[in-house]
């Protein structure tokens, strides 16, 4: 189940699968496994975590071997000398590059928040983004629109701010398929429905940092997950299943935007 992408004296990546969640924590009840708890048994050494990565989200997680390392390790993640890409399916098609600069306000949870200052100020967020492909099938997901259009994406945030990818693309009014807080419900439900796709397609594929150590440029990749490339195939829109024009009929999730793309 675990999947290790980079491995020395001082630390260990995995590429995290979509729906495993990093560590214990107040929101966890219930649940039974963990990439810390998973890596620490397969590796049969403790591990510290040195950044988030969400639970929906899959992709490369970065763990210490020590205290010590993951004290440093953090120290390079908050002087924003890592490097991170993601790539993610969005709806929509996006322009061929750009950078979206948009103060965040922290997201807060009710129960592991609840003691955290409601009203703090937006904080600076920052994120480049590269449209990979794009593609428009002949599906009406909306009734506004004849056909439906999916830009595949590679994303680089420049700061680290709770949900930023996907509140910087909602933001852009392409959020991402998947997505069930900031999403459109009608594209996330036709993904399921035509394509099989039951996840949020976000994927952390780079990494690249100062060793702690050694100084020497450190550079984790992991592929880019097959099933986001489905929509951009040429027989995508031969897939069996029923159209999105009877999928929007049916579905029950709420729409989350006023304007489908």
């Amino acid at each position: 189940m675990i999947d290790i992408c980079y491995e020395d004296d001082s630390l260990v990546a995995i590429n995290k699968p979509a729906g495993l969640l990093v560590h214990r924590s107040a929101l966890a009840r219930g649940e039974k496994w963990f990439a810390m708890q998973l890596l620490r048994d397969h590796i049969n050494q403790h591990v510290f975590p040195v950044h988030r990565l969400d639970r929906p989200t899959s992709g490369i997680l970065l763990f210490a071997k020590s205290a010590e390392i993951a004290r440093k390790m953090t120290t390079i993640f908050t002087d924003r000398e890592a490097r991170k890409i993601y790539h993610a399916v969005v709806r929509g098609f996006v322009s061929d590059h750009g950078r979206v600069d948009y103060p965040l306000k922290e997201e807060l949870d009710k129960i592991a928040d609840k003691m955290a200052d409601q009203n703090k100020d937006a904080q600076e967020a920052v994120t480049d983004f590269l449209r990979i492909d794009q593609v428009e099938l002949p599906y009406p997901v909306s009734k506004r629109h004849a056909t439906s259009r999916y830009s595949l994406v590679q994303l680089s945030p420049k700061t680290g701010r709770k949900h930023q990818l996907r509140r910087h693309m909602a933001h852009l009014r392409h959020p991402i398929v998947g997505d069930t807080n900031h999403g459109d419900g009608r594209h996330n439900r036709f993904f399921r429905e035509h394509f099989g796709i039951h996840r949020l397609l976000l994927a952390a594929t780079s990494l690249s940092f100062p060793h702690p150590e050694t100084g020497s440029m450190v550079y984790i990749d992991v592929p880019v997950p097959s099933d986001f490339y489905l929509p951009f195939q040429k027989d995508a829109i031969e897939i069996e299943s029923k159209t999105a024009g009877e999928l929007t009929e049916q579905s029950k999730e709420p729409n989350k935007n006023s304007q489908s793309i």
